[in-house]
């Protein structure tokens, strides 16, 4: 039993030395009374402090409220002079417990009055070489008045104080708008349409050579703001690049266009029968009932005869739809339409796919497939689509979404021709301005504030719709190739994070403050997402809290904290330290392979185990120790590398016969080599080290560290390798998994660079 003791003693005495190593930098910090600015700290001091209204869990509390905006609307659209005037009716319920003094109003063509501050917000210079429609647009042209000219705010006939201060509208009540009360009051309004194919509104029209005019609509209308627990009013100005704050409510809309138009928007069209042709109306309940093909509406040939004309009658659309944040619209007499039913466990849902000639062949070909396969995958990953439509609309430069509708781009070549790219690029603008039905048109989060929980949450479930479009649609792309999805990939998002930090700001800030918004809000966030689902959590847990949270807070207004709280209650999977790296921080990903060593075990004293024995006050000839050498170190025997621990160390033979039955001992491994490889990270965000580890007789292991092993250490960690086999590589992240800024140092040995010499050398042989 003495011997067994001392064997043990001395083992764990040699490992609780090298993990004392490792921990010396968290120990400095303790005893130095820093800060505390370990990684894997609980984020408490980030996060809002839980509440009645929104729990430790992220789900909403049992006081949770919304408020509800409910909007009767006529509008009429002028083709001769684009123009919209309309009126509206307000209904505003206060579901608050708090007594509300006045209400806010959002103006959000204000942004684009003359004297719009939005146009001055950004800094400017003089480039050596500027372009002459950047000169004339820039310095030479009037500025487009195209602002909200409000000419009433009442209530029962009666004038309403207000003050309008840039794009929010403050209106005064006769008295404080009490609990569970509501408020009724009316505004009339005109504004002139910008075409936005010249200033890339994300409202507007695009005029064409005969005179024609595809008209894409939206923010046309005042629309009441936020009110919530986490903001009061949310009345952030609008500047362009933060989108929309809104509550839900019920909308009942007439629009009246010139006769000879089409036209589709939010919500179910109530007085289909009186608009459509017969022939039209007959298609349309063909297409109900077609689950596996389009039908055509109004087909290309009736589109093109009728664009020749230019009716002087005038039609009203009436649409109607319930609990909705907002209303667009479209219109235009060029256009075709084509739809197709897809079936849901409570009632079918309409894919429609609007566009003009232009966009043919293309959109005939591929619109509606992937709004088909958007709202399917969509709804696997969240819930099924609760309303009863979802339309496509081609507008040139165009990528906007809202409830039901939104526009895209994609516009073949004249001849009817297209490249690979703009294929591509209209399928996945499609999937992606579908998918925000879900993000944020449902999951109804504060774009204003966060850019990133409706633009890089969708852009995530985007990247998996579009792999399912690639296996769905295998024609569509290149023969044994995947869907070429612009972001998701680790490795695409690289260069950005790696890039100069002056011009990147973290995730967790508001979309006006940011260098690169497409990176900020789109890029970065799918792929932390994308990482956390395939590498961090795994796709079962990770799906089940993705659509956890996505329930919890359907028709509802959540913040991040709340995705970040019930993304790791439904899992049981800490991320403070993910939450803190990816979304707080502007920090990357670097890990690398330092140094590797190789050792084998034995009995025989070596210099320094008995220096380390004596130094912990050990008597080195008292002790059946197991000494560790280092290959080519002092010790070293190179008759004793190659062989198992029992050969070298033959004490180990005699503890397992001593301790061990048979069978036991069958199980036994018998290690011939030892490698300690030490891994480094220069980059400040903390991941699972994924390490393929190559063998000399061809064979290869591949191995997962959990990111925990940084805990102690930010710097570096070593771990031991034992294995039969000689290792002759060792390689991080082979498959590209963590966004790793500098794959230079992952591998060892570390592979060689071709030297700028050898590279003009080859360049200049034939």
């Amino acid at each position: 039993m003495k011997k067994l003791k001392y064997t043990f003693f001395t083992v764990l005495l040699l490992v609780g030395a090298t993990s004392f190593a490792q921990e010396e930098p968290a120990q400095e910090e303790k005893q130095s009374g820093h800060v505390n600015t370990n990684k894997f700290r609980q984020l408490y001091n980030e996060f809002a402090t839980p509440n009645q209204y929104r729990t430790a869990s992220g789900a909403p509390g049992p006081a949770y409220y919304q408020n509800e905006a409910d909007y009767e609307i006529k509008i009429e659209l002028n083709d001769e002079n684009q123009t919209i005037s309309g009126y509206e009716t307000i209904t505003y319920i206060n579901n608050s417990p708090d007594k509300l003094e006045y209400l806010w109003v959002q103006l959000d063509q204000n942004i684009r009055t003359k004297d719009s501050p939005a146009r001055e917000k950004d800094g400017s210079g003089m480039a050596p070489v500027i372009q002459p429609g950047s000169v004339v647009s820039s310095y030479m042209t009037e500025p487009f008045d195209g602002g909200f000219n409000i000419t009433e705010v009442s209530k029962d006939g009666q004038e309403l104080p207000h003050m309008i201060n840039f794009t929010m509208m403050r209106v005064e009540m006769p008295e404080a708008l009490e609990p569970g009360d509501e408020f009724e009051f009316s505004i009339r309004w005109n504004y002139n349409i910008p075409e936005h194919t010249v200033d890339r509104a994300r409202s507007g029209y695009e005029s064409f050579p005969d005179g024609n005019k595809n008209y894409v609509i939206a923010q046309f209308f005042p629309r009441m703001c936020v009110y919530n627990d986490v903001e009061g009013w949310q009345n952030y100005q609008f500047w362009g690049n933060g989108e929309f704050a809104l509550p839900f409510g019920d909308y009942d809309v007439e629009i009246t266009v010139p006769a000879d138009h089409l036209l589709d928007g939010t919500g179910n069209l109530v007085n289909r029968k009186d608009v459509y042709s017969k022939e039209e109306m007959n298609r349309w309940e063909q297409a109900q009932k077609s689950y596996d093909k389009p039908v055509i509406i109004r087909t290309q040939a009736e589109a093109e005869q009728i664009e020749k004309g230019r009716s002087t009658e005038k039609k009203t659309w009436k649409l109607q739809a319930e609990n909705v944040r907002d209303f667009a619209f479209t219109t235009s007499r060029k256009y075709i339409m084509d739809a197709q039913a897809v079936k849901f466990p409570k009632g079918d849902v309409m894919a429609i796919s609007i566009y003009p000639k232009e966009g043919n062949p293309l959109w005939e070909e591929y619109s509606t497939k992937a709004v088909v396969q958007t709202l399917e995958s969509y709804s696997r990953m969240t819930f099924d689509y609760p309303y009863p439509k979802a339309i496509s609309v081609h507008g040139k430069n165009q990528g906007m979404e809202y409830p039901m509708i939104c526009w895209n781009y994609g516009r073949p070549n004249e001849d009817g021709t297209y490249s690979d790219r703009t294929k591509f690029g209209m399928i996945s603008v499609i999937i992606h301005e579908v998918g925000h039905n879900f993000f944020p048109m449902i999951v109804n989060s504060d774009e204003r504030q966060w850019g990133w929980m409706d633009e890089g949450i969708n852009t995530f479930v985007q990247y998996v719709a579009e792999q399912d479009f690639g296996e769905n649609y295998p024609e569509a792309i290149a023969p044994n190739s995947k869907y070429p999805s612009r972001r998701g990939e680790p490795s695409k998002i690289t260069d950005y994070m790696g890039g100069n930090q002056d011009f990147i700001s973290p995730i967790m800030s508001n979309p006006e403050n940011v260098y690169q918004l497409g990176n900020n809000a789109y890029g970065k966030p799918a792929t932390a997402l994308n990482i956390l689902r395939e590498t961090v959590m795994g796709r079962d847990l990770f799906d089940y809290s993705f659509k956890t949270y996505a329930q919890r807070w359907m028709f509802k207004h959540p913040t991040p904290e709340d995705f970040f709280r019930t993304m790791e209650d439904a899992s049981a999977v800490d991320l403070d330290w993910y939450w803190r790296g990816w979304f707080y921080t502007t920090e990357s990903v670097d890990i690398g392979v330092s140094e590797v060593k190789s050792y084998y075990l034995t009995n025989n004293p070596t210099t320094a185990g008995k220096e380390m024995l004596t130094r912990y006050g050990v008597d080195p000839s008292a002790v059946d120790a197991v000494y560790v050498v280092e290959e080519d170190g002092e010790d070293y025997d190179p008759a004793m590398k190659g062989k198992s621990i029992v050969e070298n160390a033959p004490n180990l033979q005699e503890f397992m016969m001593d301790n061990f039955t048979p069978a036991e001992r069958a199980k036994l491994k018998s290690p011939k080599h030892f490698y300690a490889v030490k891994f480094n990270k220069p980059g400040g965000i903390p991941m699972p080290i994924i390490v393929e580890y190559s063998y000399a007789d061809g064979t290869k292991e591949k191995v997962t560290y959990p990111v925990q092993v940084w805990r102690k250490n930010d710097a570096e960690v070593t771990k031991v390798l034992a294995t039969d086999k000689e290792l002759v590589g060792v390689m991080l992240d082979p498959d590209l998994e963590t966004a790793d800024v500098d794959v230079s140092n992952n591998s060892w040995p570390k592979a060689e660079e071709e030297s700028e010499f050898d590279s003009f050398k080859e360049g200049t042989q034939d």
